[in-house]
């Protein structure tokens, strides 16, 4: 099913899919807005970029949020998978960027809700996100370990989330979460 490239608009900020020429400005957005963070810039433009040359990227799912003609939030959703089944395809949303001084205004939400919508409009299950169990916790996101759903790799538990797109959407899976080869 493809989705057509709606916009969403909030306070003369638009949400929408990214466009080819705007990959450059997402680079320095991510550059800058991560390394204002408590771990710092961690390689988060280059993921992007691995992201975007696998087979199973969607452009559908590459947000940005604009500005007065400026990128000022970036998210995108890539596939994962736990376990075998039919409800086992998801996505992890990572990363998701706000431009420095301007967050606490809504731009992360407003991406968070549109990438959502997306998801589930496409067919998906679940999406999973490393991140803040109160912030993620405010649109539903709960401990993956709730569902039985791992990580590979040693994270806090109360940090990796998983919410569910579906009613019961998440009953019969569990297992360790797969990411694609981008995420190393």
């Amino acid at each position: 099913m493809k989705i057509e490239n709606v916009c969403v608009k909030e306070k003369e900020m638009e949400v929408r899919g990214i466009n080819v020429t705007e990959f450059n400005e997402v680079e320095l957005l991510l550059r800058d807005s991560f390394t204002e963070t408590e771990y710092g810039y961690q390689g988060e433009a280059e993921l992007v970029k691995k992201i975007r040359a696998e087979k199973t990227y969607n452009p559908e799912l590459e947000l940005v949020a604009v500005e007065e003609y400026q990128v000022v939030g970036h998210t995108l959703l890539s596939e994962v998978a736990v376990g075998e089944g039919e409800n086992n395809t998801g996505l992890a949303l990572a990363p998701i960027a706000v431009r420095p001084g301007l967050q606490n205004k809504g731009i992360g939400t407003a991406l968070i809700r549109e990438a959502e919508v997306r998801a589930k409009n496409l067919g998906y299950y679940y999406i999973s996100i490393l991140g803040s169990p109160e912030y993620y916790g405010k649109f539903g996101y709960q401990p993956a370990s709730e569902f039985g759903i791992t990580a590979p790799f040693e994270v806090p538990d109360e940090a990796f989330l998983v919410k569910a797109l579906e009613l019961d959407a998440l009953e019969n899976v569990s297992g360790v979460l797969r990411y694609t080869k981008a995420f190393g």
